[in-house]
């Protein structure tokens, strides 16, 4: 199993992501991605209290990074920041489902050709 990406750590990277970025929705998870030419791949992750208590926010989470780090694994990202919010269908959408939105997101966004 590979490592995660660099994190995205500042509040100031997930609103550029959100204003300047391309935005994909699916059933499982919403991804943003702003293009940064030359640059590594970043990856942010959310979760919001109204998906319910720290457990379930913790595995919304726990999900989308495994779920990115099958997606890079399969083919490799570059130059772009990437920010998953998790939905209420996260936590208990099947993986099979899970993963095809993030791949569907990614490629609608850019991410991916």
């Amino acid at each position: 199993m590979s490592c995660l990406p660099p994190r995205l750590t500042k509040r100031a990277l997930y609103l550029r992501a959100a204003a300047r970025g391309r935005k994909a929705a699916r059933p499982g998870l919403v991804l943003q991605v702003l293009a940064q030419p030359d640059a590594p791949v970043r990856v942010g992750f959310t979760a919001t209290k109204k998906l319910g208590g720290a457990v379930v926010r913790n595995r919304c989470k726990r999900r989308l990074r495994a779920a990115i780090r099958n997606a890079i694994e399969e083919a490799p990202i570059t130059g772009c920041d990437l920010v998953l919010i998790a939905r209420e269908a996260t936590a208990k959408r099947p993986w099979a489902q899970l993963l095809g939105d993030l791949r569907g997101a990614l490629k609608q966004a850019g991410a991916r050709p």
